[in-house]
């Protein structure tokens, strides 16, 4: 924070209540602006905002699940979850001609993302959990 906006603070901090009030006010008159905020409508802003912080924080890692594939698009799946997963061809086929199975647990959200990304461009579809 800048030494201006400090400074403002601690004068702020010290001003008595009936000053602020009259700060208030005058902030009011001098800007055009409406301080008076019912509490039940910060309650409705603030809560879907906490609401969206808990979820953007309780979610790094994933499971992603390879859901269908479609009988003509086997091959080029079967290349993409052999990279993604580093396993032999046999294994790979496995997973391809199985579905529904796990890809990778605990994946990232990016590297969920560009798995997604390339098994859709193929034809197939996954599932993110």
């Amino acid at each position: 924070m800048s030494e201006k906006l400090t400074t403002i603070i601690e004068q702020l901090k010290s001003l008595t209540l009936l000053e602020t009030a009259q700060l208030v006010k005058e902030i009011e008159t001098v800007f055009g602006v409406d301080t008076s905020v019912s509490v039940g409508a910060v309650a409705a802003v603030a809560a879907p905002v906490a609401a969206a912080a808990e979820a953007v924080e309780e979610k790094t890692s994933f499971d992603i699940t390879l859901s269908d594939v479609p009988a003509d698009k086997k091959i080029a799946i079967l290349k993409i979850v052999r990279n993604v997963t580093g396993l032999g061809l046999k294994e790979s086929k496995d997973i391809v001609d199985n579905v529904p199975k796990v890809l990778k647990e605990g994946a990232t959200k990016e590297d969920v993302e560009a798995i997604k990304k390339e098994i859709e461009a193929a034809g197939g579809k996954v599932t993110v959990k």
